[in-house]
Order: C-alpha cells, then structure tokens, then sequence
C-alpha cells in the first residue's frame, strides 16, 4: 500500500477519545467468560502515568508504564468491600504508542495485550493463562 503525501500529512496517533474508543473494542473482544471475572472494571486512559504511581512502582522513565490495575482482585473480595471505589485499568496513551512504534504489533493487539495482563496478573493467572486468552480474542 502506498500513501499519497497527503495521506501521508493527515496521518495523526489516536487521540484520548479514540485511544479509549480502541480499548473498549479490545475489551468487548475478550472472551465473556473473562470479561464476566471483571463486572463493573472501568477502563480509564490517560496520556501518562501520575507523578506518584511512577515513584510507589520505581519508574526511571514516563514511559516505562503502559498499564496499571488498581482495586481488589477477585481472590481478595469480601461482603465488607462493597462500597469499595471500582476496579480501575489505566491505560497509558503515550507509552503504549511508544511501544507500537517500535514494535511489528497492531495498536489493537497491544491493547489487548495490555487490558489482559493488567486483569490476568491481578487475578493470579499466569503468562500462559493470558496467551492462550489472547489468542481466543484475536
């Protein structure tokens, strides 16, 4: 495929809106059975990682992250946690294009890469566990 020099001019990375548009695309595609695990997850995008999650994870560089999970996991709730804020994934726009750049990935696939790590570690699944529900959302 070639693209013309226009074509080429217009080509802009996703901004917050359509980076957010592309991570509920990548979620809706994950088996239901593992989406279920995740009633009530929001997903939040943000540019970078906050000042304060780089320092408490010992960061060298705004782009050392591209995702983070933050709640309690299913293996850790209780009746008493009810009230508790929801589970949250951050997703990482900035760090995450860095990584596509330099990478033969889709965006899409790094995503997805992305969602179902941040949920499956904290789950307790292991890197097997997540490969093969990578593969089934493909």
């Amino acid at each position: 495929m070639t693209l013309s020099h226009d074509q080429l001019a217009a080509l802009k990375a996703p901004d917050l809106e359509t980076f957010e548009a592309l991570a509920n695309d990548a979620y809706g595609r994950l088996p239901e059975d593992f989406r279920k695990l995740c009633a009530g997850l929001v997903i939040q995008v943000d540019d970078f990682p906050t000042e304060e999650v780089l320092k408490d994870l010992g960061a060298e560089t705004d782009f050392d992250l591209l995702g983070l999970f933050q709640g309690i996991g299913l293996p850790f709730r209780s009746e008493q946690l009810t009230a508790a804020m929801p589970n949250m994934i951050w997703l990482y726009r900035r760090p995450i294009l860095d990584y596509w750049a330099e990478h033969d990935d889709t965006l899409g696939a790094i995503i997805a890469h992305v969602l179902v790590h941040e949920i499956g570690h904290h789950f307790g699944l292991s890197d097997a566990d997540m490969e093969a529900i990578e593969r089934r959302a493909g």
